[in-house]
This record gives structure tokens, sequence and C-alpha cells, in this order.
């Protein structure tokens, strides 16, 4: 097995000639201000089996996107919608038009459930996010090799039940820009990280006991973000301090091969 990152949160991962797509996504104008689409971010080697999303914030759920790389009917698990008004879901609500426009086989799958498509087997684990949508993080098995998606998960109780039942893993892939959110329809603002900061994204690694520990979800470039959205100075350079030998930087379009 080998898994290419694809920018942001996305990732293509590749065994017995098959793909398989986690939370790949073309545009981040949601996020980012004068984010013009495709920009620093890689598109699939081919068309994929099937998609796994872990939320559906935009710039983690595009359906042009996995509409593009998909075969018609190909499935798209994904969590749960999201609980209470309009209001409450403000974040989740774009997402969920966009996957019913372009006609995409979405499968909503509760934790931990299991699914094979192809060599790969996926399993949804528990995650907790940071704006209090549902969320869920991936494990996906193939060629006896074991990948972790980490969507943006803030730190939890969980790692251990995942590291017990699933680890050691060849690759943790793990959020590490530790935003901190001040949004409207959340008030008063947390000063605290609604995602996994350098030092926790190293501590997930450190108990799933992953081999590798790839750092996502953040740029090196910092465009300009959406007001209210601070992301740690340096997350490549904090997470690989706290990391140490486990941590591996991939660039955007970079494979890692699990096999050697």
């Amino acid at each position: 097995m080998r898994v290419r990152r694809l920018g942001w949160a996305g990732l293509e991962i590749e065994a017995d000639g098959k793909r398989l797509l986690i939370d790949y996504v073309r545009d981040l104008s949601p996020l980012f201000t004068g984010w013009q689409p495709g920009e620093g971010l890689a598109v699939p080697s081919g068309k994929a089996t099937a998609a796994l999303v872990t939320h559906l914030h935009r710039d983690h759920t595009d359906a042009a996107a996995l509409a593009g790389a998909l075969p018609p009917g190909a499935p798209v698990l994904r969590p749960a919608p999201g609980h209470g008004d309009d209001v409450d879901n403000v974040t989740t609500l774009a997402a969920e038009r966009e996957l019913a426009l372009h006609g995409l086989a979405a499968e909503v799958v509760d934790v931990w459930s299991t699914r094979e498509f192809g060599p790969f087997g996926v399993t949804a684990v528990p995650a907790v996010d940071g704006l209090g949508d549902p969320q869920l993080n991936w494990v996906v098995q193939a060629d006896g090799q074991r990948v972790f998606h980490g969507g943006d998960t803030m730190f939890h109780g969980f790692w251990w039940l995942v590291a017990r039942r699933f680890g050691p893993f060849d690759a943790a892939f793990l959020p590490a820009n530790g935003a901190v959110v001040d949004a409207p329809h959340l008030q008063p603002p947390s000063p605290l990280p609604a995602a996994l900061d350098p030092r926790q994204a190293a501590a997930a690694a450190e108990i799933l006991d992953a081999r590798y520990a790839v750092p996502m979800r953040y740029e090196t470039e910092q465009p300009d973000k959406i007001p209210g959205y601070v992301e740690s100075s340096d997350p490549e350079g904090e997470f690989c301090a706290h990391a140490g030998g486990r941590a591996r930087v991939l660039a955007v379009g970079e494979w890692l091969d699990l096999a050697t």
C-alpha cells in the first residue's frame, strides 16, 4: 500500500491497482480568502473505487471534486447529518446540498462500522469535532498495512481504544495546525484549539504507535484565512520537534510507500 498527500487533509491511497480517497478537495475558498480552485492541491492519479469523508465542512467535503474523481455510483462514506436547526448546522449545510446536487452515492456510517472496497478494509472510528459537528476518523487496511486518517479532530480519549483495536499503524495522518476559531454562531468564542495542535498530534501518533507520523491540514504559505480562524505559526516544524523520529513530512503530491 502507498499513500499520496493531495493537500490540506486529502489523501489518495493505492493498493493492488485500486484507489481510495479521503477528504479530497479542490476548492478551499470557503476557508481561505482569495484562494483559487486547485491552488496548492493535487489531483488523484486515476478514478477511485470509493471515497471517505471525515465530516461535512467544505474544506473536507468537496462534492464537485468527488464527482470528478469517482465513477458513477461509487460509494462516499460519511458521518451523520448535523444536529439541531440550520444555525447549529451552518457549517455543514453547503456540503449537504452539494452532495445531493452532484448525485453522489453518499452513505451515512456509524462509528466502528467496517466496509470493504476491493483490497481496502475501512473502519469508521471516533473523532471529536471542534465545532460540535459530527465527525469520523478512518482506519484503512490493505496489503497487511494500516493507515489512520485524523480529519481535523480534537484531542480525545478514544486514541487508546483505536490503538488497542488496530495498532500499531504504519502511518498516521494527523491535523497539526491547532486552529483557534471565532465563528459568529459559536459565541462566546473559545481560546483553545478546535483541532489538534502540533504537540497533541504528536502525542496521538505516539499512542497509535505509528511508524510514520505525517502532519496535514496546514499550509506552509500561510494564505489569508477567513476572519476568526488562526493557525499555529509553524505547524510542520513544531510537529516534527514533538514527534521526533516518527515524523515524516510529505509535500503535496508526494507518495509514501508503506512497503519499504
